[in-house]
């Protein structure tokens, strides 16, 4: 069974190069939307439905339904495709499903770029300046420096144009809306990773909600944070390894 992996902002497919390794598979495949390390079309919306109906259409490729797994608003698009087209997936897991909480309140930085004009300075000072410039803002923030480097390298105004877009799209009370449709997402089975330092996608108490509305089962990466495939992906791949043994 295929595995596929949707990253989110402001990402590259290189964040998941030590959990793909810790996989030991040779069926995974790497998914990059558009303006997010892959390329941008002049003719593409931006918004988090233009990239649902983008994942929709990369998965209607496959010959059969694919575990899927997004981070990030990678596993925005995730939970937005299975509540539309769950026929297109055996399984899937997210790491965001408290973002489609009724009471979920984006955070401080998503709210910036929600903002116009503050949200085009707060662009600007994250990829405007060169590639040294980026690496350490993304250190800061945990990412090793080896993966910081990728990232930095594929930033730049495509991915600035998408960030801004795709913020705005889902501004509330879009989020909330979306989450209505929740429960469809029980038609496939579902895994929601909470890593419990995460503080971009809501309380836990906001997370399980969201899980428990979408069927899925809840697995708690204990002291782990947004990027807890980089922290340790030795403890992410097990989790996601025990859940697809699980179907079987």
């Amino acid at each position: 069974m295929t595995v596929v992996l949707v990253h989110g902002n402001p990402e590259t497919d290189a964040i998941w190069g030590p959990l793909v390794a810790e996989l030991g598979r040779d069926d995974v495949v790497r998914l990059s939307p558009p303006g997010f390390g892959a390329p941008l079309p002049a003719d593409f919306p931006m918004t988090y439905l233009a990239y649902r109906d983008w994942l929709e259409a990369e998965l209607e490729r496959f010959d059969a339904p694919v575990d899927l797994v997004g981070h990030d608003w990678g596993g925005g698009h995730v939970i937005n495709l299975v509540m539309h087209r769950p026929e297109l997936v055996r399984s899937w897991a997210s790491d965001v499903l408290g973002i489609l909480h009724p009471d979920y309140v984006w955070h401080d930085m998503a709210q910036v770029w929600q903002t116009p004009d503050a949200g085009e300075e707060l662009v600007e000072a994250m990829i405007g300046g060169s590639v040294e410039d980026r690496v350490p803002q993304l250190t800061l923030l945990g990412i090793p420096e080896d993966v910081a480097t990728e990232l930095a390298v594929a930033q730049g105004p495509e991915m600035g144009r998408a960030i801004l877009a795709l913020y705005r799209s889902a501004t509330q009370p879009a989020m909330a809306e979306a989450g209505r449709s929740l429960p469809n997402a029980a038609a496939r089975p579902g895994l929601s990773l909470l890593a419990t330092e995460d503080t971009y996608v809501g309380s836990d108490d906001l997370r399980r909600d969201a899980a428990a509305r979408a069927g899925a089962r809840t697995e708690v990466l204990d002291g782990l944070g947004h990027w807890w495939m980089l922290q340790d992906p030795a403890r992410g791949a097990q989790a996601l390894s025990d859940f697809w043994a699980s179907l079987s």
